[in-house]
């Protein structure tokens, strides 16, 4: 069988211990290798967030708005901090309400909105930067500051792939997203 790769089964009940050897085994998982990884590096930036009244995903968003000199559409806004727009239109209401952003029609196409992080935003992210950044530390003093550089590079090496779903041995289940 070498050469040949694993078929997928097309039900439940097709999938038993033969596809199921042909398995890494979970704790080998690269998805659940890097969700472990993510939940161990949230876990100090989660308890400043929470003391300081943010989400994860609003951090995000003041931090990308934050890191431009000009206004973000909402789709600019949520390619760069992977949330779904549904999502982060509900957040930004919220982040409004809170005067942490300001939502304004774009000059040429009113069907636009655009976004900037406001002062009282700015103060935020100036607020808890340096407690992100003493995490940054603590985590680089854990893992050494070449094997920081050497993830960073992999990870970014690894985001850079084409991974699309034509290079998949299998078609994904109609409607089923990647």
């Amino acid at each position: 069988m070498s050469g040949e790769r694993p078929v997928r089964p097309s039900s439940p009940s097709e999938a038993g211990s033969t596809v199921t050897s042909e398995l890494r085994s979970f704790d080998r998982s690269l998805p659940m290798a890097l969700l472990r990884a993510r939940e161990a590096v949230m876990l100090g930036f989660r308890s400043s967030l929470g003391e300081h009244g943010v989400t994860e995903q609003q951090w995000r968003v003041l931090r990308a708005l934050d890191h431009v000199d000009q206004p973000l559409s909402v789709g600019e806004l949520a390619d760069q901090t992977f949330l779904l727009g549904p999502s982060l239109s509900r957040m930004l209401s919220s982040m409004a309400d809170r005067e942490l952003i300001e939502r304004t029609q774009h000059a040429d196409d009113a069907r636009r909105t655009e976004i900037t992080i406001t002062e009282a935003g700015r103060a935020l992210v100036g607020t808890i930067a340096p407690e992100s950044e003493a995490w940054y530390s603590t985590i680089e003093s854990h893992l050494g500051p070449a094997d920081l550089r050497e993830l960073h590079r992999l990870l970014d090496h690894l985001a850079e792939l084409d991974l699309s779903a034509g290079d998949l041995p299998f078609a994904p289940p109609e409607g089923e997203g990647t």
